[in-house]
């Protein structure tokens, strides 16, 4: 990394900044109409468990702060996560709950038994069975053991059947106030991360034809962290393509969600070009290891082509008369590209360069930016 890259991110100012942007961010997924109506249903859920649990017949109306808690962990934004998260818990209460029978029925509870059969409780979540409802394993079996002391049978079915009735009423709750499928979400992200990959080749646009070195490498630190933006995408997109599984709104209104994963795979292919782009071109301006001269007479050109291909990428609409007309001009400046580098290979013998690199992966963007109005017609 350049010091000037160094320099910038350690600047007090630029570190404020980033604080108040990450703040605000995780603010506004806070507040974001999905999660409240997941604040909404939770609530309601626990104090829907809350109000029945005492009624239960037996000995499990002496337990009934399980029933809340049953309810808070079946709350998931999706169903299919409601229903995974709650049959994983029930899961691990019953396999902790049954490791302290063994010892209840055995030696009983004794100062070596009980971290004994807590180190095992440990030992079997780690297994990777129980999913979410691994922590219940050993903790199942030390509220047995220590809360339900000589009455551990009663407790045993009071625990495991109050927590059951939450989860069940959680349930109810999640499936009649289904939520609102995440892929429109999902999908407005995939749009951002279009507009942010054509932002990016229009700064290294700027970058070649600059004043060498630029006066910023903020560019340069963007294009290296769009792994990390590809990784987050597909995750929202895999909580989408959860939330639509099962849920009667997505059926009502025929959510799907294969385009949006065409899209990504086809983006995140041009996020790889650029960042090659982006390596190669901060190689040669800060003269790193890998570094090879950039001809005097390819910034020019390479510069126009950058930003040409940056405006098909950027494109919202890859099938409208503006997208190809847009293409048209991308690949004229990409044949402009190719025409100097190969002049310059004559007069200088030498076709080793940044500008090789950029000129075949541009065209290759290009190619690939089609393929999505090929998909869209």
């Amino acid at each position: 990394m350049s010091p000037d890259s160094h320099r910038l991110r350690d600047h007090p100012r630029l570190r404020l900044r980033e604080r108040r942007s990450y703040l605000a961010r995780t603010l506004r997924e806070a507040v974001r109409v999905p999660r409240l109506l997941l604040v909404v249903k939770t609530a309601l859920a626990v104090g829907l468990a809350w109000a029945i649990a005492p009624h239960m017949p037996g000995v499990t109306d002496e337990y009934p702060y399980y029933a809340p808690l049953g309810a808070l962990v079946s709350m998931y934004p999706t169903l299919m996560g409601s229903m995974r998260s709650s049959l994983q818990t029930l899961f691990g209460l019953a396999a902790g709950i049954g490791l302290a029978a063994l010892v209840v029925l055995t030696v009983g509870p004794t100062w070596w038994s009980i971290p004994l059969v807590v180190g095992l409780g440990v030992l079997v979540s780690g297994t990777g069975w129980f999913g979410v409802g691994k922590e219940y394993v050993p903790m199942a079996a030390l509220f047995v053991l220590i809360i339900g002391g000589q009455n551990a049978d009663d407790y045993s079915v009071g625990y495991l059947a109050q927590m059951a009735v939450g989860v069940v009423i959680g349930l109810l709750v999640n499936l009649l106030i289904a939520p609102a499928p995440l892929a429109a979400a999902a999908e407005a992200r995939v749009e951002a991360f279009r507009t942010q990959l054509g932002e990016h080749l229009h700064d290294i646009g700027f970058a070649v034809s600059e004043s060498w070195p630029p006066e910023t490498a903020q560019w340069a630190d963007d294009a290296a962290a769009l792994a990390e933006t590809t990784a987050d995408l597909r995750a929202a997109l895999a909580e989408a393509d959860e939330s639509v599984r099962y849920n009667p709104r997505a059926r009502r209104r025929h959510v799907r969600t294969t385009h949006i994963h065409e899209e990504l795979s086809t983006l995140d292919r041009i996020a790889h070009l650029i960042r090659d782009i982006a390596d190669s071109t901060a190689d040669t301006i800060w003269d790193r290891p890998a570094a090879i001269p950039l001809d005097p007479a390819l910034p020019e050109p390479l510069s126009a082509a950058c930003h040409a291909v940056a405006d098909v990428i950027a494109e919202p609409e890859p099938g409208s008369s503006e997208a190809h007309r847009r293409r048209g001009e991308a690949a004229r400046a990409i044949r402009l590209l190719l025409e100097r580098v190969d002049d310059r290979t004559i007069d200088a013998r030498s076709s080793m360069g940044p500008g090789v690199l950029t000129a075949m992966h541009l065209r290759r963007i290009l190619i690939l930016s089609g393929a999505g109005a090929d998909r869209e017609e």
